[in-house]
């Protein structure tokens, strides 16, 4: 299986974000827009997992669940990663959300699963670069998100809850990429005024081999 870990947007908060959205898509056809139904927030790309490695995993993530509390946030801002993805940031308890990745990537990593080493940047991915265009077939840096990322500059959504992490499946193929829960759990921590970014999250034995 094809795998990340994720918050998901309530349906209120993705509603919100799709009404800001819809009225720009049809002005930008060279992106290729993601669908309300696929946007979430990924704390860890896992990439293919096998099944053993995957029930271990699910048993980490649970431990990880129930020591991070709810968390609350709101979708808001928008920018560019180079000239490829468009994206939505986010506000709210965005150290606490790292520190919530961290543990996430500790967690695969005890299970032996690659994980990528860059700092967590929360957001959700609204539209990638659909194709290079211009002399040479290449496209000036930026020229085809510049002006999409300016139209949701101004964006600040509804504040909401992150209360549940998802185990995610992603199916591509045949069109867009589909998504699918393979587990959730609930964040039941304790909140604490003092959460920092790259805490250990508690002693855990490691994954067996």
């Amino acid at each position: 299986m094809r795998l990340f870990v994720a918050l998901v947007p309530p349906p209120e908060a993705v509603a919100e974000l799709r009404r800001a959205v819809d009225p720009i898509r049809s002005r930008y056809d060279g992106l290729r827009w993601t669908g309300p139904q696929g946007w979430h927030l990924t704390l860890a790309f896992l990439g293919t997992v096998e099944p053993k490695t995957r029930i271990e995993l699910e048993t980490r993530l649970a431990r990880v669940a129930a020591r991070h509390p709810p968390r609350n946030l709101a979708l808001t801002g928008s920018g560019r990663f180079g000239d490829r993805t468009l994206w939505i940031g986010i506000r709210g308890d965005r150290r606490a959300m790292a520190a919530l990745a961290v543990a996430v990537r500790r967690a695969a990593g005890k299970c032996h699963i690659p994980i990528e080493g860059r700092p967590w940047h929360g957001h959700v991915t609204l539209a990638r670069v659909a194709q290079a265009r211009g002399a040479g077939g290449r496209r000036p840096p930026g020229s085809a998100l510049t002006d999409p990322a300016a139209d949701l500059a101004g964006f600040d959504g509804v504040e909401w809850t992150a209360d549940r992490l998802h185990l995610v499946q992603s199916v591509i193929g045949n069109g867009p990429a589909r998504y699918h829960d393979v587990a959730t759990w609930p964040l039941v921590g304790r909140r604490s005024s003092h959460v920092r970014a790259g805490t250990r999250d508690g002693a855990e034995k490691s994954c067996s081999k």
